[in-house]
């Protein structure tokens, strides 16, 4: 591994932190939304036990959220070893492809927990409202993916030739 002015000793931290930025965000948006949406679940549960499975849905989108970190993590970190060269440009791309993952995962996960919450104690008045509940958190699901599609189309321009 040789340091240059491209490929400083440092450049690695930032690969590092973007995996890391990748999936602590995401789970932390995936875990509000599937507390958020357990708390409406657990009193509809109370009422009518029916209706939970399918009650379940949002928890299910809030831990894909999760997993969309996992794969930006381990894309990023498999770009990276100690024994080849890695430069500042692919630090910061990968940082910025951690955090474009991170951040949206972030949001899908609030606004699913929010709207899984909201939609799951209307559903239990009115179950014609399970359609549009299903088409929200779809919505709401889709801000993760587009960090997802962000960080992937960045990872393909990351380059570590020094």
């Amino acid at each position: 591994m040789s340091v240059t002015a491209a490929c400083p000793v440092w450049a690695p931290f930032f690969g590092f932190a973007g995996a890391s930025a990748a999936m602590i965000l995401s789970s932390a948006g995936a875990a509000y939304g599937t507390a958020k949406s357990g708390i409406g679940i657990a009193g509809v549960g109370t009422f009518r036990p029916d209706l939970m499975m399918k009650a379940l849905i949002p928890v299910v989108m809030a831990g894909i959220v999760a997993v969309y970190g996992l794969v930006v993590a381990v894309l990023v970190s498999n770009d990276m070893n100690p024994s080849s060269d890695y430069s500042a440009f692919a630090g910061f791309v990968h940082l910025a492809a951690g955090l474009s993952t991170g951040f949206a995962g972030m949001a899908a996960g609030y606004s699913i927990g929010v709207v899984g919450d909201a939609c799951v104690r209307g559903y239990l008045y009115q179950p014609r409202m399970f359609v549009g509940m299903v088409l929200i958190l779809i919505f709401a699901e889709v801000l993760g993916l587009y960090g997802l599609i962000v960080s992937l189309i960045l990872n393909t321009k990351a380059s570590s030739k020094c």
